[in-house]
C-alpha cells in the first residue's frame, strides 16, 4: 500500500482492491445496518477486515469476516445509529496485516475509506508537512488522506483538492469519505480504473455509493448509474450534488473486474457481469473448439458462467466435478485474494473432483486466471487422482505477465506463472505458455486475449486496462523497473530500520 517509488522500486506493500460503500439517508434514517449489509454483499472484494466510520466518532474496525460479528450486528448498529455512514472491506493482502491497516481512517475531521493502489505514496507522503510516515505504520490511503487535509487546508474544496491530487497520485483510486458535518462523499479515479456505482432507495430517500451493483441489490435499492470517472459526489440533507474535478476523456476499466472480481449479478460500465462471462465461454469455444472433449468443468465459483457458455457453444455436456468444501474453514473463500501462499494452497485443498464424474474423461477445465499457479497444479493433480483421461484448461483471462500498479495484487514477476521454470524475455507467447503448461500438468493449456475478452464485455479493448498482461503502463504514466521478491525484502527491511530512526527524532501529528 506505501512506501517505495513508482519509478524505481516495487515495494512489498499490500496491493488493493476492496469494496467502499457510502450511504446518507435524506430522511434521517439510522443507515448503519444498510451498511453493515452492503458490505456483507461486497465480501467477494475483501476477506481480511472490515469497517464502518459516522460523523464525531473514531473509525469502527474489525478483523475477519463482516458475518464474523453478526452477534454485535444490533448492539454496533444501536451505538453508530447515524444517517451517514461509509464502509469498506479489505482484500487480503500480501503483508501488511492487522487493524492498524484496515479502514476507514480518520485524518483530521475526515474518514476515508479506499479501494485501489496509490503507487507513489512515498513522493505525496514528502509533501506532507509535519506528518512522520513510518512503513510499518503508513499506507497509501493515510497518506492520500493527509495530502487531501492539507491541500482542503489552504481554503481548497474537496473537489479542487483532488483536482490537484490526480495530478501527483500515481495509481487508481475510488474514495469514500465521511466529514464530522455529517455529508458523505465519494470519488472515482479520471481513467476509472476502479468500479463505483450510485444507487438510490425510496424508502427513507437513501442515496448509496458502493463499488459494484450487487450491494444495491442486496437493500434493495436500484442502480441509478455508474458514478462517472472524474466525478466527485456529496450527499447531505440537501441531496445529492456532483461536480468534475477532471475531464480526462481515456479510460482503462479493469479487465480483470469482468472476470474474476466482481459478483456475477452486478452490472458494471453497462454490462452484467454473469452475462459478460458466459459470453466470454462462448468466444473461448470459437477460439478453442476442443470437440473431443467430453464434459466441460468451471473452477468454482468465478469461472461457472465461461464454463457454461463453453459447453453450450459447442453442444459439450457441462457437469460441477470440482466442487468447493463449503463447510470448511477456508472453503468458501476465494484463494487468489489470499495474502500467503500457504492459505491459497489450504483452500485448494478443498476444492474436490467428483470421482463419478471424472473418471476416464477427457475434461475441459475453465478457470478465471492463472496467475502463480497454485489453484491450477492443484486442480489438475486432483482431476488426475480422480482418473480423468485428459485434461485441456482454459483461463478466460489473457497471460498475467506483469505487475499490477493499479490495485490488484499480482505479484512480483518472478512469482508469476509466466516467469516460472527458467522462461526467458525472449520467448514467445506460445513458448511461455508450453512452458506453463508442462509446470501445471495439463494436456493442453488455452489463455484468453484481450480482444476476445473486450468483445464479450461489450466495450472497446483501448478502454479497458491490460497493463498486467501487456506490460504496457501507459495509462498510469509509469515505466516501471521490476525487482526481486528477495530485492523487495531487503529493501523494505532498510526502509523499516530508516524509519525507526526517523521516529526517534521526530513525531508528527501523523505518526505512528
Amino acid at each position: 500500500m506505501c512506501w517505495g517509488g513508482w519509478y524505481t522500486e516495487l515495494d512489498d506493500r499490500p496491493h488493493e482492491n476492496c469494496g467502499v460503500v457510502a450511504i446518507f439517508s435524506v430522511r434521517g434514517a439510522n443507515a448503519v445496518p444498510m451498511c453493515i449489509d452492503t458490505l456483507r454483499a461486497l465480501q467477494h472484494r475483501g476477506q481480511e477486515a472490515w469497517g464502518i466510520a459516522v460523523p464525531g466518532k473514531a473509525p469502527l474496525k474489525r478483523m475477519g469476516l463482516v458475518s464474523g460479528s453478526s452477534s454485535d450486528f444490533r448492539r454496533l448498529a444501536h451505538e453508530y445509529a447515524s444517517p451517514a455512514v461509509i464502509g469498506h472491506v479489505r482484500y487480503s493482502t500480501v503483508g501488511g496485516g492487522g487493524l492498524e491497516h484496515a479502514q476507514p481512517l480518520k485524518v483530521g475531521d475526515m474518514c476515508v475509506a479506499h479501494n485501489g493502489t496509490i503507487a507513489n505514496a512515498r513522493e505525496i507522503s514528502n509533501m506532507v508537512g509535519g506528518c512522520t510516515f513510518t512503513p510499518q505504520s503508513a499506507t497509501d490511503t493515510l497518506v492520500a488522506a493527509h495530502r487531501l487535509v492539507s491541500l482542503m487546508s489552504d481554503n481548497s474544496g474537496l473537489g479542487q483538492a483532488l483536482s490537484v491530487l490526480k495530478n501527483e497520485m500515481v495509481g487508481s483510486f475510488c474514495f469514500t469519505f465521511i466529514s464530522d458535518d455529517g455529508s458523505v462523499y465519494a470519488a472515482r479515479d479520471p481513467k476509472g480504473f476502479r468500479p463505483m456505482v450510485l444507487g438510490h432507495k425510496e424508502d427513507d430517500d437513501v442515496y448509496i455509493v458502493a463499488s459494484e451493483s450487487s450491494a444495491l441489490s442486496a437493500v434493495g435499492a436500484e442502480l441509478v448509474r455508474n458514478v462517472e470517472p472524474g466525478e466527485l459526489l456529496r450527499i447531505s440533507g440537501d441531496g445529492l450534488e456532483s461536480e468534475r474535478f477532471s475531464d480526462d476523456a481515456s479510460r482503462a476499466h479493469c479487465s480483470f473486474e469482468f472476470t474474476y472480481f466482481a459478483h456475477p449479478s452486478s452490472n458494471m460500465e453497462g454490462a452484467n457481469i454473469y452475462v459478460a462471462r458466459k459470453n466470454i465461454g462462448r468466444l473461448l469455444a470459437r477460439k478453442f473448439p476442443i470437440r473431443d472433449a467430453d464434459l466441460v468443468v468451471p473452477v468454482p465459483d468465478s469461472a461457472r458462467p465461461a464454463a457454461l457458455g463453453y459447453a453450450q457453444q459447442l453442444g459439450l455436456s457441462f457437469d460441477e466435478g470440482l466442487l468447493k468444501d463449503r463447510y470448511s474453514k477456508k472453503g468458501p473463500l476465494r484463494s487468489f485474494i489470499e495474502p500467503h501462499q500457504t492459505e491459497r494452497v489450504e483452500i485448494n485443498r478443498w476444492i474436490m473432483p467428483i470421482r463419478e464424474i471424472i473418471q476416464g474423461r477427457h475434461v475441459v477445465v475453465v478457470d478465471d486466471s492463472l496467475v502463480r499457479g497454485t489453484s491450477s497444479k492443484s486442480i489438475v493433480k486432483a482431476l488426475r487422482r480422480a482418473g480423468a483421461r485428459k485434461i485441456s484448461m482454459l483461463i478466460t483471462y489473457p497471460p498475467v505477465t506483469h505487475p499490477c500498479y493499479a490495485g490488484i495484487d499480482f505479484p512480483s514477476q518472478e512469482e508469476l506463472a509466466t516467469h516460472a521454470g527458467g522462461i526467458r524475455p525472449d520467448m514467445t507467447r506460445e513458448e511461455v505458455t508450453e512452458r506453463v503448461r508442462r509446470d501445471i500438468g495439463a494436456d493442453f493449456l488455452g489463455y484468453n486475449d484481450a480482444e476476445n475478452l473486450a468483445e464479450a464485455v461489450g466495450m472497446p479493448a483501448d478502454s479497458m486496462c491490460f497493463a498486467c498482461s501487456t506490460g504496457n503502463y501507459d495509462a498510469l504514466g509509469v515505466t516501471p523497473q521490476f525487482r526481486s521478491r528477495r530485492e523487495m525484502k531487503g529493501e523494505m527491511h532498510g526502509m523499516a530500520e530508516e524509519g525507526k530512526e526517523e521516529g526517534k527524532e521526530e513525531k508528527g501529528p501523523g505518526g505512528a
